[in-house]
């Protein structure tokens, strides 16, 4: 009886050097074995975003990033959605609070359409028809700040957190306002 041989598959992957989007200056992220070019095309891959800005206050918040071509052994990825954890987002919530949260659909002026959920937490209970009020202003304040600016802008003031601060002194008025957060901002397909 003849021995079959059997050849480990797991030999035969090619390992590709996954990079960042130029949002994040194209900074190598991580790597990933697969057999060839066109399975690595169409994966997402979920990292720490503090992971690729070296920076700590960043550390409650994940990104996903799609593989969109290889070139080589090299991986190109664009942004598919930057969202805070679950963990962080529930400890926000405290009693005697009131939050109130919107899910606006925006587009920014180079015609990429992208959905951004936002949570905003007052200092105290705050009446029902206050938290209307900051959610319709919210809804017309992040359109008009959406539409001014490209998507690397939105991006960067997502993550430096200036549209928070921004929609927190706007608000403001209505209601004292302990925290505003973006929970998730996804590209729409």
């Amino acid at each position: 009886m003849a021995i079959q041989k059997t050849v480990d598959t797991w030999k035969l992957k090619k390992w590709f050097t996954i990079y960042a989007p130029k949002e994040f200056n194209e900074a190598q992220i991580a790597e990933m074995p697969a057999n060839d070019e066109s399975s690595v095309v169409g994966r997402n891959i979920r990292i720490g975003l503090s992971t690729i800005t070296n920076n700590p206050a960043h550390a409650y918040t994940e990104i996903v990033l799609k593989v969109t071509d290889v070139n080589g052994e090299a991986a190109h990825t664009k942004i598919v959605r930057i969202e805070q954890i679950y963990s962080y987002i529930r400890s926000l919530v405290r009693r005697y609070k009131s939050v109130s949260d919107g899910v606006f659909k925006v587009t920014t002026n180079d015609g990429i359409n992208e959905i951004a959920k936002i949570m905003i937490i007052t200092k105290g209970r705050t009446a029902h028809t206050k938290l209307i009020g900051i959610r319709k202003e919210a809804n017309a304040f992040v359109i008009a700040y959406f539409k001014d600016k490209s998507f690397k802008e939105a991006v960067d003031s997502i993550i430096e957190g200036k549209l928070q601060s921004d929609l927190g002194a706007k608000m403001a008025h209505i209601a004292p306002i302990s925290k505003v957060e973006m929970k998730k901002f996804e590209v729409a397909d």
